[in-house]
């Protein structure tokens, strides 16, 4: 509390007034002086017990609260408006608001509850964003456990709550780079905005490249890569749905190289490749998060491990490979302490670290455990 940590476990929790419901608000005394020290959300159904919101004293938790809130984070993110028209708005704990997103994409804001504690204030939230922002629709997801929690379909857990959609793919820009984002169907809240800065950076490695990008998804990097002028690039992805919006993406924009698609799942394929002697100048593998907990970590960095071991068989002479982790389990020490065990192993020297890189500009790190997002570029020497 006093380094104001976001959390407060159940555990953690030896005495209250009474028992509490999803939404209450909690005021956290201190244990010698009877003094106020913050205010938060209680979320009965989840070990983090007690979300916090508000440090040093009393707080009232109304619109007023939440319109001062909201206008902050959006002040933050001020810098990428030359940049992008798509932005992460609030990035729950790390703007204050713990289990609360609400992301941009062009005049569409789509928030994301991951508690049940933020539906009491859902609407007065939704209300100081269109005063703020005046967009043309709001869009509301929940997470599963939300959807789960209040019985609703698979069908129910996107939904429209204020304005006009025309069409639940949007059409959004960054570097001067066109994407579309399905609203309704697409992962988290349509698109993976924290790459943004990545992808740029792999669209400026990639001019007269051959270039491989695993989990593709919709084509981020891939796309990037060719209108950064690439040679060929293969967007690899286990989902025949993700690899049609990838080519759809792709077509959107200007660009001369050919583009290529695979189906499967990345391990086999990654294997099937080396078999055939295929290798890229490039090479980008961002996987989705292998540890959603703590028993996972192990699984985490073998998984890692097996492909970093394929990505370097699959590099070119001077090529470039590029890894990524989003699991917020993994630190970047744990991650890069993979890259040098593997080649340690298989003897490789002729690999070196570039840069790494961490999260963009609108998601912010506001403790330990908001840090999540890690890459890795490695260059190969030989000459």
């Amino acid at each position: 509390m006093r380094q104001k940590h976001p959390w407060i476990f159940d555990q953690s929790i030896i005495k209250t007034n009474k028992k509490a419901t999803s939404g209450d608000v909690g005021i956290v005394f201190s244990h010698k002086k009877n003094k106020v020290l913050g205010v938060g959300l209680m979320d009965p159904s989840s070990p983090i017990t007690l979300k916090m919101l508000h440090f040093g004293g009393g707080a009232k938790i109304d619109a007023q609260f939440f319109n001062a809130k909201l206008a902050e984070a959006i002040g933050r993110r001020q810098s990428l408006k030359p940049v992008t028209n798509a932005m992460r708005l609030v990035f729950g704990e790390n703007d204050a608001l713990p289990g609360l997103i609400v992301d941009q994409y062009s005049e569409v804001i789509v928030i994301k509850i991951y508690s049940l504690m933020w539906l009491p204030y859902v609407s007065m939230i939704q209300g100081c964003l269109i005063e703020q922002l005046s967009p043309k629709a709001v869009i509301l997801r929940g997470n599963r456990q939300v959807t789960k929690s209040l019985n609703l379909t698979e069908d129910k857990r996107v939904e429209l709550t204020y304005g006009e959609l025309t069409h639940p793919e949007v059409e959004f820009h960054e570097y001067g780079v066109r994407f579309l984002a399905h609203l309704i169907k697409g992962h988290k809240t349509g698109f993976f905005l924290d790459h943004r800065d990545n992808r740029n950076r792999v669209g400026q490695m990639a001019a007269g490249k051959t270039v491989l990008d695993v989990f593709a998804y919709a084509g981020g990097f891939g796309v990037h890569a060719l209108v950064g002028g690439a040679k060929a690039v293969t967007s690899l992805d286990i989902s025949a749905q993700a690899l049609e919006l990838a080519k759809n993406n792709a077509q959107l924009n200007d660009y001369s190289g050919k583009h290529f698609t695979l189906q499967g799942d990345a391990f086999n394929l990654l294997k099937s490749l080396i078999a055939q002697g295929k290798t890229y100048d490039l090479v980008v593998i961002d996987p989705p998060s292998f540890a959603k907990s703590a028993d996972g970590i192990s699984l985490a960095l073998s998984k890692y491990t097996q492909l970093t071991r394929l990505g370097l068989e699959l590099v070119a002479k001077k090529g470039q490979l590029v890894l990524a982790s989003c699991s917020s389990r993994i630190t970047m020490d744990q991650f890069l302490g993979v890259h040098s065990q593997v080649f340690k192993d298989r003897g490789v020297t002729h690999f070196s670290l570039a840069q790494t890189t961490g999260h963009d500009v609108d998601h912010p790190i506001g403790f330990e455990q908001g840090a999540y997002l890690k890459t890795a570029y490695y260059q190969d020497t030989r000459s």
